[in-house]
């Protein structure tokens, strides 16, 4: 896949506490002064009424950051995903919300090579909230909480998988990503699977914490928490390095 383009993309690592770690990804999306933009919410709905439930938490927090006019897109356990009424016309900014994310992975499964592109294409940008953000990576790290069966993170951040799973993402940023890093202890699961699948680079991202990644390959930190940063050591033993990130700082993806 090509490398980002386009509009920035926007990673929230969970968290419902700070409205306005959504502010960013609204103003990008606001064409014009006074202008109210269209925000296509893409839930993963696992039925009996709980997409419509999730959609209004997603719209009462995004009305909360900022005058928008947020528009459901309930897309069914085990369905996919209708591109152009995620990102058609109409359209002026992207939130792929929670949820498990393997099901968020098989409901964009469709359209992983052209997304990217009709959003660079049409201008829109887009954001990612907790499995949502895992997805935007080229290589998303969709759940697992042990490796070769040794524990490295909590049972129940497992998504529903045992050993830690690498899958197809959207590739709108270049790096792995994890989320609730510090409220769910997710970055030794990310550290373990930059090691064993060799990715070049991954960024945990705490809960009210915003990853704002620029075309340009620069990503700036925002809100309460960090983005911790995870590369590898060099000297093919697996080592890692790992560097945190607070409000104001940022680093280079690449």
């Amino acid at each position: 896949m090509n490398e980002p383009s386009g509009p920035s993309t926007f990673l929230v690592g969970g968290g419902w506490s700070d409205p306005a770690v959504h502010e960013p990804f609204l103003r990008a999306a606001t064409r014009a002064p006074g202008s109210v933009p269209r925000i296509a919410c893409v839930v993963v709905d696992e039925g009996e009424g709980d997409g419509e439930r999730q959609f209004a938490r997603y719209d009462e927090v995004l009305r909360s950051a900022g005058d928008c006019a947020p528009v459901p897109v309930l897309v069914p356990a085990g369905g996919r995903v209708d591109v152009e009424a995620a990102a058609g016309a109409g359209v002026d900014g992207l939130l792929v919300c929670g949820g498990l994310t393997p099901a968020y992975q098989v409901a964009f499964a469709d359209c992983l090579d052209r997304l990217p592109g009709l959003l660079a294409a049409r201008g829109v940008p887009c954001a990612g909230f907790s499995a949502g953000a895992a997805l935007a990576a080229r290589s998303a790290v969709v759940g697992g909480w042990r490796l070769d069966g040794v524990a490295v993170c909590p049972e129940d951040t497992g998504e529903d998988l045992d050993e830690i799973a690498v899958r197809d993402g959207l590739g709108l940023v270049p790096f792995a990503v994890d989320v609730h890093a510090a409220q769910w202890g997710t970055l030794p699961r990310l550290i373990a699977a930059v090691a064993r699948y060799r990715l070049p680079h991954g960024v945990a991202v705490d809960e009210d914490t915003l990853v704002e990644v620029a075309a340009d390959g620069r990503a700036r930190v925002s809100g309460a928490g960090r983005a911790h940063s995870v590369r590898p050591a060099g000297g093919g033993d697996g080592g890692v390095v790992v560097r945190s990130y607070g409000a104001g700082e940022s680093f280079l993806t690449g």
